[in-house]
């Protein structure tokens, strides 16, 4: 009963709820991310819009949106669900956010391999979990548009915004 008790009180804490949620983003990314760069895209660069791109960059690209959308799902229906924003308005600015955080972690995988030689899927890896943390708060209060006063631990709720 009281580990019954304690699993009910941990799926209440909202940041607990997003870490499983960004979990579940980050498994799809990173497993595709493996799946694009070993298996699929066997060229070491690709041609694209006339850029020329290197593997990694791709895979990196196809991976992150894939994540983005899986976490975008999971965190819209279980985390901030008591948001009332219209869920396009989330999802622009869901989007949006993870636009900024693709280049961010673009900049930080490209300095990992290139500066420092690292694995392309090791450097993904690190990438997206210095980014985590971030991420909480800004998707909670510019992608669902709520307030930062929320009580993580028992589970209070504050009245939504817009």
């Amino acid at each position: 009963m009281a580990k019954s008790s304690s699993t009910h009180k941990l799926l209440q804490n909202q940041v607990f709820r997003f870490v499983l949620s960004a979990g579940a983003g980050f498994l799809v990314d990173v497993s595709a991310f493996y799946l694009f760069y070993h298996n699929l895209l066997v060229q070491h660069t690709y041609k694209i819009l006339g850029i020329t791109l290197r593997n990694y960059t791709v895979s990196l690209a196809l991976s992150f949106f894939m994540g983005v959308l899986v976490n975008f799902l999971i965190t819209r229906y279980m985390v901030f669900n008591e948001s009332k924003s219209a869920p396009q308005k989330q999802f622009i600015r869901f989007v949006t956010v993870a636009t900024v955080g693709f280049f961010a972690n673009l900049t930080v995988v490209k300095i990992l391999i290139q500066a420092c030689n690292f694995n392309p899927t090791v450097a993904r890896i690190s990438a997206a979990l210095s980014l985590f943390f971030a991420s909480f708060f800004i998707h909670k209060v510019f992608s669902f548009s709520l307030s930062l006063k929320r009580n993580h631990a028992n589970g209070q709720h504050n009245q939504p915004g817009n």
